[in-house]
């Protein structure tokens, strides 16, 4: 649970302990201590804060501005800092952020010690760091959940290889393809989404620390000895860019943004087929919720939250991108706001990964439903291709059965029902086995292509999705 943050009113003022302020001859105006205030925010990398001052003791030994023993004295006091923080510990209304949070906890455990952490860095590198080690923490937490969901997705196509649906286009029916291909088609999208991810963690992976407030440490502490034990794979190049660079946040808001876009339209597939009007799908009692007033309604409230989410997550791209577009280099007070998209975005996604695969994963096909609505005219591009088989141009092909199809339309029937004489009428090609090209397990085998919807190539993507997700 995260500790209130407002400062008791009828409390003494508590002592400052703030990291800056000796050239100014007064305080802040309170207008400015509540605005310049980020601890209602930040306080959430008070887990990477520590462990990075951790890091940094460590290397302000070896670079020999601290003892032995003061290394020793900073990281286990760092260590009972984090124990009270996470047994309850709360800021002080003089805890402007987490830093001062931290800072102040550590010299009531570690003593004058403690007042040499700070050399050689600057809450610049620091809150960079931080910012980078909570973006690589959230997205290995997000990543199992993406693999649940496509997981759920691999499942229920494996139940349903030989299942036959419409496919659409237009949102209008186009062609019959295996139910498994289309929840497939999802499986791929979000496969992408995992590389986006993954590509962002790599992107956050890269350590500031030791870059100061901008031109870097003026003391020799190795950064690579920080970049092993914070878990960086490499060291940032240019001081400048390190404290200012925020594109491994914009990164991580664009693989979300994409993610909840393939979630808005998984959900809206979703949605569209458990309605009555086409039937597919019925959603599972523990993801669905019931009507206030009509006693008969089933809602799929957590699909319908994850296609109303993706918006939300495209304006905290979109913040971020308008905040940083005109940034000079270097720290800027404005990238005080990068975390509140951050943690916004990761937040709800973390919520929806679960609902979205709870929903997947509980849902029921009908099967008669599905086939019922793959109607004759679904299969008028088979019986172009029929044509073309015996040589017919597709352009003519195209227009006889073009013919064909509005035949079918004037007369109410399917084309399943046209006499013989109409397809001989419609081109001399035509014979009596193609009939047989109407049915949509017909169609289907024509399409064994690798990416294509009949059975075996579906059987093959199926394997080939099951290996990613083990991967």
């Amino acid at each position: 649970m995260r500790p209130d943050l407002t400062p008791d009113p009828s409390s003494p003022a508590p002592a400052s302990h703030k990291l800056w302020g000796g050239r100014f001859a007064g305080g802040p105006a309170p207008e400015l201590e509540a605005v310049n205030r980020s601890i209602g925010t930040d306080i959430r990398l008070w887990p990477f804060d520590v462990r990075l001052s951790k890091g940094w003791a460590r290397g302000l030994g070896a670079a020999g501005v601290l003892t032995a023993d003061e290394v020793t004295v900073i990281r286990d006091g760092l260590d009972r800092v984090a124990s009270r923080i996470g047994s309850g510990e709360q800021p002080i209304g003089s805890d402007e952020d987490v830093h001062t949070f931290v800072d102040r906890l550590l010299h009531e455990e570690a003593g004058d010690p403690a007042g040499r952490l700070h050399t050689g860095r600057s809450r610049n590198d620091q809150v960079a760091t931080g910012a980078r080690l909570w973006t690589m923490d959230a997205i290995d937490r997000l990543l199992p959940m993406l693999t649940a969901l496509m997981q759920a997705l691999v499942e229920q196509a494996e139940s349903q290889i030989d299942a036959i649906l419409p496919a659409y286009t237009h949102l209008q029916r186009a062609q019959p393809v295996s139910a498994a291909h289309w929840l497939l088609a999802h499986v791929w999208a979000f496969q992408r989404d995992r590389q986006r991810l993954v590509a962002a963690r790599t992107t956050a992976a890269v350590l500031p620390l030791g870059s100061g407030a901008i031109a870097g440490s003026a003391f020799a502490v190795p950064r690579d000895l920080l970049c092993d034990e914070l878990g960086f794979a490499s060291v940032s190049p240019n001081s400048i860019d390190a404290v200012g660079d925020r594109d491994f946040i914009a990164d991580t808001l664009y693989a979300l943004t994409m993610l909840g876009t393939h979630l808005s339209r998984l959900a809206e597939d979703l949605i569209l087929y458990g309605s009555s009007e086409f039937g597919f799908v019925r959603f599972g009692d523990a993801y669905s919720t019931g009507s206030s007033m009509m006693p008969q309604k089933r809602n799929p409230d957590a699909l319908e939250l994850a296609r109303g989410s993706a918006g939300r997550m495209l304006g905290d791209l979109t913040a971020l991108l308008v905040t940083i577009k005109g940034l000079p280099s270097g720290y800027n007070k404005d990238l005080q706001e990068d975390k509140r998209t951050l943690f916004a975005a990761v937040d709800g996604m973390a919520l929806l990964l679960p609902a979205v695969a709870g929903s997947v994963a509980t849902l029921t096909f009908d099967r008669k439903r599905m086939r019922a609505a793959v109607s004759g005219g679904l299969m008028a591009t088979d019986l172009a291709d029929y044509l073309v088989r015996k040589r017919v141009t597709f352009r003519d092909a195209h227009g006889a059965v073009g013919r064909l199809v509005r035949e079918a339309e004037e007369a109410g029937v399917e084309l399943w029902d046209l006499p013989m004489a109409s397809f001989s009428a419609a081109h001399p090609a035509f014979e009596g086995d193609v009939l047989e090209e109407l049915k949509p397990e017909k169609s289907l085998s024509h399409r064994e292509i690798p990416g294509g919807t009949g059975i075996n190539a579906v059987r093959a993507q199926l394997a080939a999705a099951k290996g990613l997700i083990a991967s």
